[in-house]
Formats: structure tokens, C-alpha cells, sequence
């Protein structure tokens, strides 16, 4: 009889095994041990059929019954339960007690097929000699941004040129929560819950109190436009009802 394609599934182990029906039970057990890391005399196992009916896998003589006494399908679930206490199973997610080898940095420094080996290659990141002017250029240009734009704090503003993004100017300056981002952020408190934040970031407070509502959002200067923006009211389309 052919071997039989079925999906083995236990605690820490879900993967498609060839299971052959002449095995007896005590041969699928032992076979099943090195996948599932579960003794055979702790192991019950089930059958989950196509028809969503689950069978026991267990007979009184188990080393003379074999599967085929069982309705095996392609692709149905055998399922192995551990019947070991909880203190006794192997805790294959655990990795608290494994020892992790750290390369040291001087080792890894060597390397020459490493990412650090191609970017000192491509002269990126820190490796550009450029990089020091770049970075200065780009803050130096949203510190003019803020200038030009009058942004301050206390001002009111719109974000992205959107009218329904009106609030107020709470907080300018660098946010090195944000990742990969240099220079100054304008934070604002939108009149409506539309933003992204309540005014913290990265568990960084800039402004307020926690709250539900997202009313902060972080925005670079050019996106922001200082002006007489009143406060937006809902309430000012009940008129129109």
C-alpha cells in the first residue's frame, strides 16, 4: 500500500509527513518521536478526518495493529498530544537557557562578506565621506523651513494642505523616537481625532495626557502651513440638516 501524505501536528511541531499503513501503532510512535520530541509512551495520538471526525489512534495491542485499520487521507491532521506533566515536556520556545554565541566586533569587522564589509565597499551610511554636509544640509533646510513658515509653538496650522487637519503647534524639534529621521519634527494637536498619536511617541512624552483619541500627529515643516485657522466645529454642519 502507498505511503500516505498527512500533516503531523503537535506542540511545537507542525509538518507534512509520508506515513506508510503498514506500520503498526508502536512503529508510528517511535517514528513520530524525533519530529515531536515526545516519548511513544507519553504520546495519544488522533486522527482528524475530512469529514471533521476525530478517531482515536490507539488499539490494546498496539504493536501488532496496524494503520490501515484507520481511515487514512491524503492531507487529514494527526494530531500528538504530550501526556507528560507540564514541568516535564520540552519547552522547544524557551530560549532563555540557551547560550548564543555573540561574534565579537573586532572578529566580525574582519569579514569580508559581510553587510558591514558592503556598505564600507559602497561607502554608505557612516562609510560616506559626505555624509557629515549631507545630514547638516538637510537640518539646516527644516530649520529654514520653520523660519520661513513662521511655525512655533502656540500658532495654529493645517497639515498637508488638508482643511479638515487643523490644530495647534505643541511641540518643534527633533523626535529620535522616529526611526532614521534627523532634524525637526513639528508636533501638532489636531482639532479632531484624525492623527496618529496622542502626543507621545516611542513611549516619549511631547505634550498632554495619554489618551484614547488620537489627536497628535508629527510632521515635517514643509507640510505644515501657519495661519488663522479657526477651530473646526461640527456642530457648524447642523445648519445644513
Amino acid at each position: 500500500m502507498a505511503d500516505i501524505p498527512l500533516q503531523v501536528i503537535s506542540e511545537n511541531v507542525s509538518s507534512e509527513r509520508r506515513i506508510t499503513p503498514s506500520w503498526s501503532i508502536s512503529q508510528l510512535k517511535s517514528k513520530l518521536e524525533p519530529v515531536t520530541g515526545v516519548p511513544p509512551s507519553c504520546q495519544r495520538i488522533s486522527l482528524k478526518t475530512a469529514a471533521n471526525e476525530t478517531i482515536a489512534v490507539e488499539a490494546a495491542d498496539e504493536d501488532t495493529t496496524t494503520l490501515s485499520n484507520f481511515p487514512l487521507s491524503a492531507y487529514a491532521e494527526l494530531r500528538i498530544t504530550d501526556t507528560r506533566p507540564a514541568g516535564a515536556r520540552l519547552n522547544l520556545n524557551d530560549l532563555s537557557g540557551v547560550e548564543k554565541y555573540v561574534l565579537p566586533a573586532e572578529e566580525y569587522e574582519k569579514k569580508t562578506d559581510s553587510v558591514l564589509a558592503w556598505k564600507k565597499a559602497e561607502k554608505l551610511g557612516r562609510f560616506n565621506p559626505d555624509a557629515p554636509s549631507l545630514e547638516k544640509a538637510k537640518i539646516d533646510a527644516f530649520e529654514s523651513e520653520i523660519r520661513s513658515r513662521g511655525i512655533a509653538v502656540g500658532k495654529r496650522c493645517r497639515v498637508g494642505g488638508d482643511d479638515s487637519r487643523r490644530g495647534e503647534i505643541k511641540y518643534v524639534g527633533e523626535v529620535k523616537e522616529i526611526p532614521g529621521s534627523i532634524g525637526a519634527w513639528v508636533g501638532i494637536q489636531l482639532d479632531e481625532p484624525v492623527g496618529k498619536n496622542d502626543g507621545s511617541v516611542g513611549g516619549t512624552r511631547y505634550w498632554g495626557s495619554e489618551s484614547a483619541l488620537k489627536h497628535g500627529v508629527f510632521a515635517r515643516p514643509e507640510r505644515v502651513d501657519v495661519g488663522e485657522w479657526p477651530v473646526l466645529n461640527d456642530l457648524e454642519d447642523m445648519e445644513e440638516i
